[in-house]
């Protein structure tokens, strides 16, 4: 069997049928499309779906109309103080002109890479325009609104606009950030020896009030005790007197009663006197005056 004929048939339906695919091209949602005709521009299309074109005399380029992200590299920018910082920004763009991003810029990977050194250049520019504190405070917004305004001028031709720029983070660099630690730790060291030492001078201060306080009290404490001790003695100086002058001989039997308990405190007590002696009168005939024994 002859299987030619065959084979040229099923090469032309295959040929018909590449022919009719290619007179067909789908635009999606997030999508525009650029109808080329000889690689010049013809058509813009913006409508999604499905559309026709000529096969082999034109071609679609697509144009993603999305909100797309551009990541900087981490950029090592000089303030106006002198102080380095490392600085990790990125933007938001969209394409506003597929025909003049198409013609120049051609496709996203040259626009990423056009992109990335316009704000590089504009995060360099801003930020080293002012102090390392000024980037770490709330005029940090503004500044990244200048680098997003300073981009869309310098992309104004490229059919796209910078939607945002955000710095991700600023910091200084690692060995910067050990020398500011170590300065800021021998400053906190300072300040805490200042500290010490004005907390010990008040310290000495006020221990120096107390004790001249205690003294001056001690002292008078001690001139009224003695005031009043000399009062205490007098008054029982003249109770004693009176007491004797009232009754001699019950005054003279108190006091050897109060001798004798002084002077014999317990069992153990040996006292060796002679019998005749003044202090045992007591111990003898218990009449008025206790004449002592013979």
């Amino acid at each position: 069997m002859n299987r030619t004929p065959l084979l040229a048939g099923g090469i032309a339906v295959l040929a018909v049928l590449i022919f009719v695919l290619s007179c067909f091209y789908t635009v999606r949602q997030t999508e525009l499309a650029i109808l080329l005709q000889f690689n010049a521009p013809r058509e813009i299309v913006t409508e999604p779906g499905l559309h026709t074109k000529i096969p082999w005399a034109q071609s679609v380029v697509y144009i993603d109309k999305r909100l797309l992200n551009l990541e900087a590299p981490s950029e090592e920018v000089i303030a106006q103080d002198k102080k380095r910082l490392v600085v990790d920004a990125f933007a938001r763009w969209r394409i506003l002109d597929p025909l003049r991003f198409y013609q120049s810029l051609y496709d996203l990977d040259t626009a990423q890479i056009r992109l990335t050194s316009i704000l590089s250049s504009n995060v360099r520019r801003v930020l080293g325009s002012q102090n390392f504190a000024a980037v770490l405070s709330a005029r940090r917004a503004e500044l990244m609104r200048d680098i997003r305004d300073n981009m869309n001028q310098e992309a104004k031709g490229f059919g796209i606009t910078i939607v945002d720029v955000r710095i991700r983070h600023a910091d200084l660099p690692a060995e910067n950030s050990e020398a500011i630690y170590a300065r800021m730790t021998q400053e906190r060291k300072r300040e805490a020896n200042e500290y010490r030492a004005e907390g010990s001078e008040i310290s000495q201060r006020v221990k120096a009030r107390a004790d001249r306080e205690v003294t001056v009290l001690l002292a008078e404490a001690t001139r009224e005790s003695s005031i009043l001790r000399g009062e205490g003695d007098g008054e029982k100086t003249k109770t004693l007197a009176d007491a004797f002058g009232q009754d001699p001989d019950f005054f003279a039997f108190y006091r050897s009663m109060q001798a004798y308990q002084e002077g014999l405190p317990g069992d153990t007590t040996t006292i060796v006197l002679s019998p005749n002696s003044e202090f045992f009168r007591y111990f003898g005939s218990p009449g008025a005056g206790g004449a002592p024994r013979k």
